[in-house]
C-alpha cells in the first residue's frame, strides 16, 4: 500500500501558482493546473537546477539556469539542454489537504 504524506493544504496553491515542499528530505514542486495538483522533483535533470524557482507557463515548468522546460504532468523533458525526464509523485486530495506518495 502506498504511503501518502500531507505536504500542504489546498487552498494555498492558487490556479497556476506553485510550492516547494518536501518528502522524505526530497524537496519536491508542487503545481496546482486550474484546480488539479502535480508533483515534480525539484531538480533539472540538465544540472541539478532548482526548478522551483523557475517561471509556470502552462503545464511547463522553465529551469531557471538554462531554459529547459519540463511538464509537470509527466516530468518529461520538452525542451534541450535537458533531456532526461525530472522525476514525479502521485497526488491526492482528502478533506482539503494535498497529500503525496512518498
Amino acid at each position: 500500500m502506498t504511503n501518502y504524506i500531507k505536504v500542504a493544504r489546498a487552498d494555498e496553491i492558487a490556479p497556476g501558482e506553485k510550492k516547494i515542499v518536501e518528502v522524505d528530505g526530497i524537496l519536491v514542486v508542487l503545481v496546482n493546473l486550474d484546480g488539479e495538483f502535480y508533483a515534480i522533483e525539484d531538480v533539472c535533470t540538465h544540472d541539478g537546477g532548482p526548478l522551483g524557482e523557475g517561471e509556470l507557463d502552462g503545464h511547463q515548468l522553465i529551469c531557471p539556469r538554462h531554459g529547459a522546460r519540463f511538464d509537470v504532468r509527466t516530468g518529461d523533458a520538452l525542451t534541450m539542454p535537458a533531456f532526461e525526464p525530472a522525476p514525479t509523485y502521485e497526488v491526492k486530495v482528502e478533506g482539503g489537504d494535498i497529500l503525496i506518495a512518498a
